[in-house]
C-alpha cells in the first residue's frame, strides 16, 4: 500500500490489474480526453509504463481501491511531465465512468498531492487536463490548484488544448 485515505487505498498496479485498468481505459466517456478508448496494446503499454515509473521515481500512477468492496474502480498518482521546458510532477487521474461525482477523484488526488509534499519534497504541483474537461478541472479546483497557463498536446493526430493548473507547498 502507498496511501490510504477515508474510503480509498492506493497502491502500485500489477499486471492482475489488466481487466480492471481496461474497463476505464476502453471506455469511450472516460477517454473523451484522449480522443477514444484504448486497444488491448495500448492499455498494457500504459501499464508497463505505469511499472517502468515506479521503478525509475518510485512512484507513478497508482491502483485506486475502493476499501469498501476491494474493487479497483481507478488510478490515481503522481507522474512526470514536460512543462515550459522542464519535467514537472503532475498529479492524474482517471475513473470508472460508474464511480464518477462520488469525490473519489478529489479524495485521490488530495492524498496525492499531500504525498508529494509530504513524501517527495515536492515545492509543487501540477494537473495538466483537456480544456473540455470541465469535471477534472473541478477536481484539481477542490486540490487547491489554481489555473496558470495553458498549452496545447498533440495526441493521436489531434491538437487538444490544455489547461495548466498548479498549487505551490506551503
Amino acid at each position: 500500500m502507498i496511501l490510504e485515505t477515508k474510503r480509498l487505498i492506493l497502491r502500485k498496479m500489477v499486471e492482475m490489474d489488466f481487466p480492471s485498468l481496461c474497463k476505464i481505459l476502453q471506455d469511450d466517456d472516460v477517454m473523451y480526453a484522449y480522443e477514444g478508448r484504448f486497444k488491448d496494446d495500448e492499455v498494457q503499454n500504459w501499464l508497463d509504463k505505469q511499472l517502468r515509473n515506479y521503478k525509475e521515481y518510485g512512484f507513478g500512477l497508482w491502483a485506486v481501491i475502493l476499501k469498501e468492496t476491494g474493487i479497483m474502480i481507478g488510478q490515481c498518482g503522481i507522474t512526470m511531465q514536460d512543462y515550459s521546458g522542464s519535467r514537472v510532477m503532475e498529479v492524474g487521474y482517471l475513473f470508472q465512468k460508474k464511480y464518477w461525482h462520488c469525490g473519489y477523484a478529489s479524495e485521490a488526488a488530495i492524498a496525492c498531492k499531500e504525498y508529494a509534499f509530504n513524501k517527495l519534497n515536492a515545492k509543487e504541483v501540477y494537473s495538466i487536463i483537456r480544456d473540455t474537461n470541465i469535471p477534472s478541472q473541478n477536481v484539481a479546483k477542490r486540490n487547491g490548484m489554481t489555473r496558470i497557463d495553458e498549452l496545447v498536446k498533440h495526441y493521436r493526430g489531434v491538437d487538444m488544448p490544455h489547461y495548466v493548473f498548479n498549487v505551490k507547498r506551503r
